[in-house]
């Protein structure tokens, strides 16, 4: 996540402002190029989350990556993106759910 929140900053090469739809491109202050980055940042503080307390964290990124999906459904040839991001929204509910399983418990030795 920290890697392709990356991408969208700036860091590497992307056009990324292709991947937001007109219709949120309209209601988003700013340009498309400038949400963008706000999302690239956005996503650099959801990984931290998952990193420091994935009970949380892995419900938040879950949420944001439902957001994504509707999102990328919206756009015309992007069904393979919001496919991937559907299977990384079913990996973090995973990890949400087995961090809040296992939470403070410890294996005996």
């Amino acid at each position: 996540m920290q890697v392709h929140a990356a991408h969208r900053l700036g860091v590497f090469a992307g056009d990324w402002p292709t991947d937001l739809a007109p219709w949120i491109n309209d209601i988003v202050p700013g340009s498309a190029q400038q949400a963008m980055y706000a999302v690239g940042a956005i996503e650099i503080v959801a990984g931290l989350a998952v990193a420091l307390a994935p009970r949380f964290g892995g419900r938040l990124v879950a949420g944001w990556l439902a957001g994504i999906i509707v999102d990328l459904l919206t756009i015309p040839g992007h069904y393979d993106v919001a496919l991937r991001d559907f299977g990384l929204l079913l990996g973090a509910v995973a990890l949400a759910r087995l961090a809040q399983r296992y939470h403070g418990k410890r294996q005996s030795h």
